[in-house]
């Protein structure tokens, strides 16, 4: 058991972690050892925040122009700091969008 102030601290430092975030086109589940995306795309997040919700919740947005992935369906996206993946999910597939769409991509992650 760690405690409730530990899960803050732990929280509040992975908030400084993340500075890049990616979408893909892979839905399959990953190892916890992989370091990329399953099928990257090749897009690197613009419009990206990270902001603390709760003590021991952090929210990643990631938002994507429907421009830079028209006719594309994404079904994976993870967070990043440098070059290290810090965490990925997939989804069922989202798209494909029209060039005027934006693709909002929201991920939250607690210490328990």
């Amino acid at each position: 058991m760690i405690t409730d102030k530990t899960k803050e601290l732990l929280v509040a430092y992975l908030k400084t972690l993340v500075d890049t975030a990616q979408i893909g086109y892979g839905g399959n589940s990953t190892s916890p050892k992989s370091t990329t995306l399953d099928v990257p795309s090749g897009i690197t997040i613009a419009d990206l925040t990270s902001e603390l919700t709760d003590e021991n919740v952090i929210e990643v947005k990631m938002g994507v122009a429907g421009s830079n992935i028209t006719g594309r369906v994404i079904r994976e996206a993870a967070i990043f700091n440098s070059s290290n993946m810090l965490a990925r999910v997939n989804f069922s597939g989202v798209g494909p969008l029209t060039s005027t769409e934006t693709l909002e991509i929201i991920l939250q992650i607690e210490v328990q």
